[in-house]
Parts: structure tokens; C-alpha cells; sequence
């Protein structure tokens, strides 16, 4: 069985499905609603597990009552959970999010990991071991840095989700084999997309994909540079697409070429979009 470490963020949703988002001093009913544990780094180790591996997020969950929850959610989807600080009972970030139902398109409500960053002294002992594939978001930058230098160190491959950069991901970047990051992925300076690659290439990263959405993903992979297509499906619901896309690629990347893993898993997430919610979709698998 395949070994992945999930490095990031940890965070409860509340997901709504409406009719549209909320204007100044509205109040509306959602059609549904559903709770589960997120964060990027978290829907990745989800469908990394899903997929028939071995997913272990690590980072901060602590004990504040509402962890229970996250607990109970990761336990049912075979998530193991490294705590990066199991003593702090303050509350976990809670994002808010509401779908609306024509498009699938989402608003999303949330801190992040500000408020619980941890420090490298707070990395469990020996949690390399038996690791076959490592995924940094980028969300505990710090525990993110000492995770690639050691995984490098062992040859195991690294793959940064960048969802949106992240002050300390230069420092990661000499690490990583695989960098899959979304058009909002803009380093410092970078205005374009050829920017954003040749940034990325001068950090000597061999494999790197930069997706669209529902638009063909481009990448440049040994020098080489081309489009993968993404299937067009109609999308229920768009939240964690890309958190899925990433856990997938996580899974095809250590069987298939760069871009017939990228093919794979983009085949994963726009199947994804077609349930409400971030964990219905595993249960037509």
C-alpha cells in the first residue's frame, strides 16, 4: 500500500447549497448543508485514502470540542491524523461556504491557518517513515520547510498544491518535483503565467502545472511544454475541485507520466463537481 503525508491545513466547513450568495443584509435558506473536515492539504489526503492509500494529515487539530467533528469525519474516510500541537484548545479555523446551485460556483468565508501555526520542534518523530509521496499547501510553512528538506534528503517526492502563494514557499521550492498550482499562483513579480513558469523553472523543478478550472491544463514538464484537457462536466458543486485534483494526482503520479496523471486526476475532480459537498462524490466510486 502507497504512503502519503498530507502537510497544511485542517479546517472544519460549513457547506451550504443556495440559490445564490447572501447580499448586504439578507438572510436566506440553504437547500442543503453538510460538515466536514477541509483545508487543501486535508481534501487531498481524503481522496488520496479514497483511492485506495494510505493518507495521514499532519497538522494543527488540538482538542477544542469541535475537533470531534474533523475527528470523526477523517476516521470515516481512513485519514490518520499527525497533530502538530495536541495540547492547544483554541478553536480550529472554520470556513463558511455557500454553493450556489446554478452554477456550482462558490463563496468561501475563512482564516486559514493564521492562527495556528506551529513551529518545526513540533514535528513527530520519524514521520517520514515509510512515506512514498509528500504534498505541501503551503498553509504551515514553516513545518512545510523542514518536511521537503527531509523528504528530499530520502528521495521522496514532493508536490506543492499552489492554491495562491504563500510567503515561504520560495524557501520550499528547491525541494520540490512537482508543482501543480491553480491561475491564481502568482510569486512575487510574476504578472503572467510564462512568468509564473519561469519563476518556478529557475528553482530547477522539473514537473510543473499550472490548472484553469474547466480549461485545459498547461504544463512544462523536462523542457517539454504542452496542454492536458479537462473533461467537461456540468458542476453541481466546484468546492475542493481543486483539493481533489491534487490528492488524485498525488495517487497517478507514482503509477503514470506527468501528464497522464494529471489526465487521471483531473478526470477525478471534474467527476467531483457533480455532487454538493466535498465527500459525496466518493460514494458513487
Amino acid at each position: 500500500m502507497t504512503n502519503g503525508l498530507f502537510v497544511g491545513l485542517v479546517t472544519l466547513d460549513l457547506i451550504y447549497l443556495a440559490e445564490s450568495a447572501p447580499k448586504n443584509n439578507q438572510k436566506i435558506v440553504a437547500i442543503d448543508y453538510t460538515v466536514a473536515a477541509g483545508g487543501p492539504a486535508t481534501n487531498a489526503a481524503v481522496t488520496f485514502s479514497h483511492l485506495g492509500n494510505q493518507a495521514q494529515i499532519l497538522g494543527v487539530v488540538g482538542s477544542h470540542p469541535m475537533t470531534q467533528l474533523i475527528r470523526g469525519d477523517l476516521a470515516n474516510c481512513q485519514v490518520a491524523i499527525a497533530d502538530l500541537d495536541p495540547s492547544t484548545n483554541t478553536a480550529l479555523p472554520v470556513s463558511s461556504i455557500i454553493v450556489t446551485q446554478s452554477t456550482g460556483e462558490r463563496a468561501v468565508v475563512s482564516i486559514n491557518a493564521v492562527k495556528t501555526q506551529a513551529s518545526h520542534t513540533s514535528i513527530p518523530p520519524d514521520i517520514l517513515q515509510n512515506v512514498d509521496i509528500v504534498l505541501i499547501d503551503g498553509h504551515q510553512m514553516v513545518v512545510s520547510y523542514d518536511i521537503a528538506l527531509m523528504a528530499k534528503a530520502k528521495n521522496i517526492p514532493v508536490i506543492i498544491d499552489g492554491g495562491s502563494w504563500k510567503t515561504g514557499f520560495e524557501q520550499v521550492l528547491p525541494f520540490v518535483d512537482y508543482a501543480v498550482c491553480s491561475a491564481n499562483f502568482y510569486p512575487p513579480f510574476c504578472r503572467t503565467e510564462q512568468e509564473v513558469f519561469a519563476y518556478l523553472n529557475a528553482f530547477k523543478i522539473p514537473h510543473i502545472a499550472i490548472t484553469h478550472g474547466e480549461k485545459p491544463i498547461e504544463y512544462l514538464s523536462d523542457s517539454k511544454t504542452g496542454f492536458v484537457d479537462v473533461p467537461q462536466t456540468p458542476a453541481i458543486d466546484t468546492l475542493g475541485a481543486g483539493d481533489v485534483f491534487h490528492g488524485a494526482f498525488c495517487h497517478f503520479i507514482l503509477q503514470e507520466s506527468f501528464t497522464d496523471a494529471l489526465a487521471q486526476a483531473a478526470n477525478i475532480a471534474a467527476d467531483s463537481c457533480r455532487f454538493f459537498g466535498t465527500r459525496r462524490w466518493m460514494d458513487s466510486q
